[in-house]
C-alpha cells in the first residue's frame, strides 16, 4: 500500500517538489557570505594605502627628520630631530603670511566659486535642452583646461608687453579709465610683480577653471527638484530670490556641502597655477603653504624634514576645517 501510494506520487519521489538552489549565494570559494564585500574591497584599499596612506605616512617621518644633500646622497642616514623642524617654520615669518595668504585666498575663491557656479547652474536650468547641452559642453572645456595650462593662458593674458589685459584697458576711453582705476595708461603694467596682484590674477584663474564643476552639479540637482514646487511658489506670488532661498537652496544642501568641502581642499593646496604665475618660487610675499614646502624641500639648499612639516600642517588644516565643516552639517541635519 505503501509503495503503491509512492509510486503514484512521483515514482518514489517525496510529494513537495525541491526547491532549486539557484536563490543560494554562490560559495565555491569556502568563504563566509557575509565577508565577500570585504574582500572585494582589498585591491581597492590596497591601492589607497600605496597612492595616499604610504606617501602620507612617509611625509609625517620626514617631518621629524633632518633630510637634506647629504642624507638625499646617501652619504649619511637621516637623523631624528624631533619638533626641530615644526620649530624652525614656525619662528619663520614667512610660514604666517603663507598660512595667511592661504586662508584669504581659499576664502575669497570658494566663495566666488560657488556663487558663479550656482548662478550659472540656474540659468542653465531656464535654458532649453539644446542650449543648456552647448554651454554645458563650451564651460567644461575650461574645467578640463590643466592646472599648468591654466597658469600659462592667464600669465599670458596679464602678461606686461603682449598681454591681451592692457591692450583691452588702454582701448577704454580716458575718462573711463581713469574714472575706474584712476589710469588712463596701461601699457608695461606689471601685473605678475607683487603679491596682491598676483593673487588678483590666480583668484581669476581658478574660478574661471572652478566653476563649470559647480555649474553642472547645481544643474543636476535642480533636474531632481519637482516641478510642482515651483509651480505652487509662481501661484502664491513668490520672488525668484525668495524662491531660491525656500526652495532651491534647503533642497540643495546637501549638493552645496560636498561641493564646499572639495572646494575648501582643492583651493587650500593650490600649487600649479601659482607656480607658473610666479615664474617659480621667487617672490616669497607671494607664497602659500604649498609653494612654500616646494621651496622649503627643493630650493637649495633643500630641507626636506621642514618641507614635510609645512606639508603635515597644511593636511591637519584641512582634515580641521573639513571635520569642523561636516559637523556643522550634520549638527542641522539633525535639528
Amino acid at each position: 500500500m505503501t509503495n503503491t501510494s509512492t509510486l503514484a506520487r512521483g515514482g518514489g519521489q517525496s510529494a513537495t517538489p525541491r526547491r532549486p538552489d539557484s536563490h543560494r549565494p554562490a560559495r565555491a570559494s569556502g568563504l563566509p557570505t557575509w565577508s565577500v564585500p570585504y574582500v572585494l574591497l582589498i585591491p581597492g584599499l590596497l591601492v589607497i594605502g600605496a597612492l595616499l596612506l604610504y606617501p602620507l605616512f612617509q611625509v609625517g617621518i620626514i617631518a621629524f627628520q633632518k633630510v637634506g644633500l647629504v642624507q638625499i646622497s646617501g652619504k649619511k642616514p637621516a637623523t631624528w630631530v624631533g619638533w626641530d623642524n615644526f620649530t624652525r617654520i614656525f619662528d619663520n615669518e614667512i610660514f604666517w603670511s603663507s598660512l595667511r595668504n592661504t586662508l584669504v585666498f581659499a576664502v575669497v575663491t570658494v566663495s566666488l566659486t560657488l556663487i558663479v557656479g550656482t548662478a550659472v547652474g540656474v540659468l542653465l536650468n531656464k535654458l532649453g535642452r539644446k542650449m543648456s547641452t552647448f554651454v554645458v559642453v563650451g564651460i567644461m572645456f575650461a574645467w578640463a583646461v590643466p592646472p599648468v595650462a591654466q597658469g600659462i593662458i592667464w600669465k599670458w593674458l596679464f602678461d606686461a608687453e603682449a598681454g591681451v589685459i592692457n591692450w583691452a584697458l588702454n582701448l577704454l576711453p580716458d575718462w573711463l579709465s581713469s574714472l575706474l582705476f584712476g589710469r588712463t595708461d596701461w601699457t608695461g603694467q606689471p601685473w605678475l610683480n607683487d603679491a596682491w596682484s598676483i593673487y588678483m590674477v590666480l583668484i581669476i584663474c581658478v574660478v574661471w577653471a572652478s566653476f563649470p564643476f559647480v555649474a553642472v552639479s547645481v544643474l543636476a540637482g535642480l533636474k531632481g527638484i519637482p516641478a510642482e514646487l515651483y509651480e505652487a511658489a509662481r501661484v502664491d506670488g513668490s520672488s525668484a530670490w525668495r524662491t531660491f532661498r525656500k526652495i532651491t537652496f534647503p533642497l540643495l544642501k546637501p549638493v552645496f556641502a560636498v561641493l564646499t568641502v572639495l572646494s575648501i581642499i582643492w583651493d587650500f593646496k593650490v600649487f600649479a597655477q601659482l607656480y607658473v604665475l610666479m615664474g617659480g618660487p621667487s617672490n616669497r610675499e607671494a607664497f602659500n603653504l604649498s609653494i612654500y614646502s616646494y621651496a622649503e624641500a627643493f630650493r637649495p639648499p633643500p630641507k626636506m624634514g621642514s618641507g614635510a612639516a609645512i606639508a603635515l600642517v597644511l593636511t591637519a588644516i584641512l582634515l580641521v576645517v573639513t571635520a569642523v565643516y561636516v559637523r556643522q552639517l550634520i549638527k542641522q541635519e539633525e535639528m
